[in-house]
């Protein structure tokens, strides 16, 4: 990887993140069996509670806004009113009762979704996302297909170290016993230290020494896909 496609990859992250998110726009919020208005109300929450998500699914339009977050209480709250800093998911989608989803892609070898630029921030790469990454790095992509591909809650502080930017993801891999080796599956990640801040992108096909690649900031804060040598990366199996 060239050195001055580098330089601009991968911002440093910042520092902490909890799993919650908080609840704004109301004083009160109901949370309720099902994700629309007409199901009954389980539990409710205050502004400023903070949240923790099992799963998104589609219901009810709130205010210009149809996605519905299930808590670990078990109920459906409106997005319109959970701050997760997008508009669109950040985590896995519910099935059809509602339970958390089975993950698509991952290291066992499963499907690593489609091709396609699924991102939910381009073109506002100002500030930080949900994941404590700086928005349209390739950290921040990454992490991003964690969430909404594998069903995986991976964050800046994953269990527990600062995974930083992508040339200190291998080290806090091997840290929290996430497998990391040179066998790349659909799902996984690619990872290189090469520069000055390193790259990481999701690898989204094998074909024999080759692999496919999706991530955002190769160049100029964009989405992109390449195929390059296997040998080009190291592999994080954040789902085995």
């Amino acid at each position: 990887m060239k050195l001055t496609a580098i330089l601009a990859l991968c911002a440093a992250s910042l520092a902490t993140m909890t799993d919650a998110y908080r609840i704004y726009n109301a004083d009160t919020v109901n949370c309720r069996s099902s994700p629309s208005t007409g199901g009954s109300v389980v539990r409710t929450y205050k502004a400023n509670d903070d949240v923790s998500l099992t799963c998104q699914i589609s219901g009810e339009n709130i205010k210009g806004n149809s996605l519905w977050d299930k808590t670990t209480h078990g109920c459906y709250v409106a997005d319109y009113y959970v701050k997760t800093g997008s508009t669109g998911y950040v985590t896995g989608k519910c099935n059809n009762g509602g339970s958390p989803p089975t993950p698509p892609g991952g290291g066992g070898g499963g499907a690593a979704g489609p091709i396609k630029d699924d991102y939910p921030y381009p073109g506002q790469c100002s500030g930080i996302d949900p994941w404590r990454y700086f928005k349209c790095q390739c950290t921040s992509f990454v992490a991003w297909r964690i969430n909404s591909r594998l069903g995986v809650k991976f964050h800046n502080h994953y269990k527990g170290p600062n995974w930083g930017n992508a040339n200190t993801w291998d080290e806090a891999a091997r840290k929290t016993g996430v497998p990391i080796n040179n066998s790349p599956v659909p799902g996984c990640i690619a990872q290189t230290n090469s520069g000055s801040a390193g790259h990481v992108a999701w690898v989204a096909k094998v074909s024999g020494n080759s692999v496919t690649i999706e991530e955002y900031n190769y160049k100029r804060h964009k989405y992109g896909t390449r195929t390059v040598p296997k040998n080009s990366f190291n592999y994080i199996h954040i789902k085995r």
